[in-house]
């Protein structure tokens, strides 16, 4: 065992603790996230490498953007360190008695890391941290949609709630409609003929004329029978206006995301075999690898399956014995983004042996309950998706039935 420094990190600087191989205390310091600091750092380094003639382990605990230019530091110069999360700092530390400091934080890392079973961390390539933080752009940008969402279904209420039950669907239709017709009155006044043209300017799909012209009659129908709580000329009307231009707005920003990591990726073997299996398309596919990051650091699916958060908890206590569930104690925004990628792959029509697995388990006599069904066919769509990355190999239909039965 070498010698360690470890560190515990808060919001602009540092508290740093040194211990050697024998458990001894070297020294005890802190440093600001400055030139001037990490300098200090560097000598510190330097004189553990002189005295005891080997570079120091690092360990510190993950603080979010905090920690980041600490981990930033130590990979420039090639360091290798372990980095904790906050859960496991907090079991591997934990005593029966125990004062919480900065300074006492930092001394219980150092000295259980001549215990714990610490692995350093895997460095990945630039293009997996530039991926990620496109994929978390894109999440965001999501949460704010759901935001506006929210607030054109409160307004909607108030000058013509039936556009909700005939658009179920919020479609770029459906935002560019009510920003042509925020009211009922304001659609009345328009002709059949014109509410249809209208329809088809707020889309680039190809509908029939038939098709919109029977959705025109539809919505003069439901304007007719509705019930406005405010006026057409009344502030409603302008922020319905508003609040669809900014989800558009949102819309267009999310695809330009997607065409910029897709260009970023279109070269990368991931990519190319994720794109390989039905189902999956361009935004699944470019956000799959932001989240996952490079697979091959994992060794096994179990690993995939434990940082996704789908692994097997159990509880047994006597005779105790609770239901068994998911662990989720990992990325919730892949748990999430994986479910309704299984709920898309249901409706496609093409050959998938992920949607025949989830038939064959929804069939009598043990037919598991829906979600179970849907958490069964993330583990199959993980172990083989990680066992295809590995290998450098494109999904094959026949392949994937004859080796991945469960």
């Amino acid at each position: 065992m070498k010698t360690v420094i470890a560190f515990d990190v808060s919001k602009g600087n540092s508290v740093i603790v040194a211990y050697d191989k024998n458990k001894e205390y070297i020294f005890e310091s802190k440093i600001n996230h400055t030139q001037e600091g990490f300098s200090l750092l560097q000598k510190k380094i330097n004189y553990l490498l002189k005295t005891y003639g080997q570079t120091p382990e690092f360990v510190l605990e993950s603080t979010g953007v905090y920690s980041n230019c600490i981990e930033h530091y130590l990979s420039e110069l090639n360091y290798s360190y372990c980095v904790l999360n906050p859960l496991e700092a907090s079991f591997q530390t934990k005593l029966l008695r125990r004062n919480k400091t900065d300074i006492s934080d930092a001394h219980m890392l150092a000295k259980t890391h001549f215990s714990a079973d610490r692995r350093p961390k895997y460095l990945q390539d630039r293009y997996y941290v530039e991926m990620r933080a496109m994929s978390r752009h894109y999440h965001d940008i999501e949460l704010e949609k759901n935001v506006y969402n929210n607030r054109i279904h409160k307004l909607l209420q108030e000058t013509f709630p039936e556009y909700e039950k005939i658009f179920k669907n919020k479609s770029i239709m459906f935002y560019r409609i009510i920003q042509e017709f925020p009211h009922a009155e304001s659609l009345l006044k328009s002709s059949k003929t014109i509410v249809r043209n209208r329809l088809k300017k707020c889309t680039k799909k190809n509908y029939a004329i038939k098709k919109l012209e029977e959705r025109a009659i539809q919505l003069r129908e439901a304007a007719n029978n509705s019930v406005p709580s405010v006026k057409e000329n009344s502030f409603t009307c302008k922020q319905i206006r508003r609040n669809a231009k900014r989800v558009l707005e949102l819309e267009e920003e999310q695809q330009l995301l997607i065409e910029e990591m897709a260009l970023l990726s279109e070269d990368k073997t991931e990519y190319k075999i994720l794109m390989s299996i039905p189902g999956i398309q361009k935004t699944t596919a470019c956000r799959l690898i932001g989240e996952l990051g490079d697979i091959r650091r994992f060794k096994s699916n179990k690993q995939v399956n434990a940082y996704v958060g789908i692994d097997i908890a159990r509880y047994q206590s006597g005779n105790v014995h609770y239901k068994d569930h998911i662990n989720k104690r990992g990325n919730k925004r892949l748990r999430g983004m994986l479910f309704f990628m299984i709920v898309s792959m249901l409706g496609t029509k093409k050959q998938n042996h992920i949607v025949e697995y989830y038939y064959k388990l929804k069939k009598q006599p043990y037919s598991k309950h829906h979600k179970v069904a849907i958490i069964a066919c993330i583990n199959k769509f993980l172990k083989f998706t990680h066992h295809l990355i590995i290998h450098e190999k494109f999904y094959d239909y026949g392949e994937a039935t004859n080796t991945n039965q469960p």
